[in-house]
């Protein structure tokens, strides 16, 4: 039998985070591949509609205030993605939309190929900006997981003509 701190000296790299984003991508994968995109993207959806309520209340509670402006919603948009490695940034801001554009996601490697996983995005930005701002709509124009060079992300926070055009997901306030 080894000892198991005879392994320790070992190049192998893994960690906790390693780890955990190697098994949410292969529970992506197998909620593609055995109840198909569509159901999947649903599955992970409903976990980041959670993960964005959660957020939205820490973020409320920190602030100490009970709906966030158009601005804190972007700033904590910003924020939450930095807090995670997601390095994201704003590209615009104004009353009908926010843009924002990232060149490296929280999953870094393990989320090519895995497009379902970028529901929890979705789903986070959508939950946030819709509770405090009354509606959402985002809109995954690019996305890393796909293999674009980036992810651009649009929050639309009104349903115009142009945004209702776009393909997406909508959002409402509980």
């Amino acid at each position: 039998m080894t000892d198991p701190s005879s392994l320790a000296p070992l190049d192998i790299p893994l960690a906790r985070d390693l780890f955990l984003r190697t098994l949410l991508r292969e529970l992506a994968g197998i909620l593609e591949d055995v109840v198909g995109y569509e159901e999947a993207t649903g599955y992970i959806g409903l976990v980041g509609q959670k993960i964005g309520l959660w957020l939205n209340e820490t973020y409320r509670r920190a602030l100490g205030v009970d709906r966030m402006s158009r601005r804190q919603v972007a700033g904590v948009l910003v924020d939450l993605k930095q807090r995670i490695q997601g390095d994201f940034f704003l590209r615009q801001e104004d009353d009908e939309q926010i843009v924002l554009e990232s060149t490296s996601c929280p999953f870094a490697e393990k989320v090519l190929d895995r497009p379902s996983m970028c529901m929890m995005t979705s789903n986070v930005f959508g939950v946030i900006a819709a509770e405090n701002l009354g509606y959402a709509k985002v809109s995954l124009t690019e996305t890393l997981a796909a293999r674009a060079p980036r992810c651009l992300v649009t929050v639309y926070l009104k349903p115009t003509a142009a945004s209702l055009l776009v393909p997406g997901r909508e959002y409402f306030r509980d």
